[in-house]
């Protein structure tokens, strides 16, 4: 598929990965590059809500490619990237969204747990850009937008592998970016603060009423009040000066 540049809309043409795509902030990104003109690939575990999701984002009149695959594993963090490839010719974005969030004590960690964690949450990050980046790199164009958290920057208790694997992916991004800048790719990361998810479902209510307690604005934010910074960051010409940036939708809860 030929790219489509200099359009009315900011993503028009372009061909997008994202993953994680079926719930959350990862579905509003989706419905959003397809309301602005992105061909897509969305991935995701769940098959039965990645296919509401990808419906969405076909009334926009994209084409939209489901992928059902755990990033988890090395093959289904490739696969997004490799069904983009092979049905749109090559990729331009690659959102790298999906994630998992639990909860416990760091004595209470186990191996398991800290290795899913860093698996699914920073691994998954490094192989789906490395697979990405040949083609990015040869046409001398791209985007990688990866989803951190404010806790990768300040940390949070009970939350030691959440926040590693979030450190990790804001590390990653900085390393990246000053790498493939000068072949137009351009990494950046973006970090909210909490957020009414469903990835919040497996963290106890007095931790997020705690937490809501010391955000400046009072409140968690919504998947509505995020993806715009992630489209800003893909988008031509308004990111076209972000590079190796973690831009921070965190109801003031980190102020760098």
């Amino acid at each position: 598929m030929k790219q489509i540049t200099n359009s009315s809309l900011p993503l028009e043409g372009r061909r997008a990965v994202i993953t994680g795509a079926a719930n959350g902030i990862g579905a509003e990104v989706s419905r959003l590059f397809a309301e602005n003109g992105a061909h897509l690939v969305v991935s995701d575990r769940n098959a039965t809500q990645l296919a509401l999701v990808a419906a969405q984002c076909r009334e926009f009149g994209v084409e939209v490619v489901e992928c059902v695959a755990d990033v988890g594993y090395r093959e289904g963090a490739q696969a997004p990237v490799d069904a983009c490839i092979e049905k749109f010719g090559g990729i331009d974005i690659l959102i790298n969204n999906a994630g998992m969030l639990t909860q416990a004590h760091c004595v209470e960690l186990t191996q398991e747990m800290w290795d899913e964690m860093l698996r699914v949450d920073l691994t998954s990050v490094f192989v789906a850009s490395q697979r990405a980046l040949p083609h990015m790199i040869a046409q001398q164009w791209g985007r990688i937008i990866n989803i951190a958290s404010q806790l990768g920057i300040k940390g949070a208790a009970q939350m030691c592998h959440y926040a590693a694997a979030k450190a990790g992916v804001i590390g990653f991004t900085k390393s990246l970016a000053l790498e493939v800048g000068k072949d137009n790719v351009l990494v950046n990361a973006v970090a909210p603060g909490p957020i009414d998810t469903a990835l919040t479902a497996g963290v106890s209510q007095s931790w997020k009423d705690a937490k809501a307690k010391e955000l400046p604005l009072g409140r968690f934010g919504t998947i509505e009040e995020v993806a715009p910074v992630v489209l800003l960051l893909a988008s031509d010409p308004g990111g076209n000066l972000f590079l190796g940036q973690t831009l921070g939708p965190n109801s003031g809860d980190v102020m760098p």
